[in-house]
């Protein structure tokens, strides 16, 4: 199983991709604008997208992302989301004031896409490749994802801040090769972290603490222009006492 970077930060700017993920060819763990960067043929490929939650730096792909492919989908694109996370697309983005309802499209009994809920525990399994949704803590309702296959095992958190479930089920596995996790913030901005519920150094070494694992750690959402300070911040806190690296667009894991 292969993991590609497509976009790791917490904002847009030059380089900067907000977040998506691609495992080996076909599945897309959140579809932020780095899903842009792929070439045509890279995109039809993809067949599932996995979100985390709803706001528009992990969804704002989607509704290009099928446009672009509409003539070349034979079957629906699959979107397996949380409820809460559907029913916001459905309302603000394919209400056909925004975007065209692409669930009803070309026609309602063959869409080219698919809305397919579900909740925390769930598990799925794609061609070898299980991905289990967790709850997390976030402003609304999110969940991050495991991933596993031939008894390895990663995970991405998606957008968080201190918590217990994704910690417990993670301590859980047998192993844990990789983790995604998110520092949004630095130190200084502490309260507006706990504001937005994100993590900050500070708040996510705390929550490390809570994981008997040691798997490679990438950092993602960095807030742009603060990406230095914050690795640094992190450095700090955990002691060199992890694996730590902080993920740019382009970074491939074999897991």
């Amino acid at each position: 199983m292969k993991l590609r970077v497509l976009g790791c930060s917490g904002g847009i700017g030059q380089n900067l991709r907000t977040s998506s993920f691609l495992i080996d060819k076909d599945i897309l763990l959140d579809a932020g604008t780095g899903v842009g960067d792929l070439s045509l043929d890279e995109m039809r490929h993809i067949r599932h997208v996995f979100l985390t939650h709803s706001h528009m730096d992990h969804i704002c792909t989607i509704p290009l992302l099928v446009d672009t492919l509409f003539s070349e989908l034979k079957q629906p694109l699959k979107v397996h989301a949380r409820p809460e996370t559907i029913t916001a697309l459905q309302t603000h983005v394919f209400n056909w004031s925004i975007w065209p309802d692409f669930t009803e499209l070309p026609a309602k009994d063959c869409p080219v896409l698919e809305f397919i809920p579900m909740q925390p525990g769930d598990c799925l399994d794609i061609d070898g490749r299980r991905i289990e949704m967790v709850a997390v803590n976030h402003t609304v309702p999110a969940s991050a994802y495991i991933v596993c296959q031939d008894n390895k095992a990663l995970a991405y958190s998606g957008d968080t801040t201190t918590n217990d479930s994704l910690w417990q089920r993670l301590n859980q596995l047998n192993s844990l090769e990789l983790l995604i996790v998110e520092s949004a913030f630095g130190n200084h901005d502490r309260p507006l972290a706990e504001l937005a519920c994100h993590y900050c150094p500070e708040l996510l070494s705390a929550d490390l603490a809570k994981l008997k694992h040691q798997p490679k750690i990438g950092i993602t959402h960095l807030k742009p222009g603060e990406e230095l300070l914050i690795m640094d911040e992190i450095y700090q806190a955990l002691k060199n006492t992890w694996d730590i690296h902080q993920l740019a667009g382009g970074d491939q894991f074999q897991i």
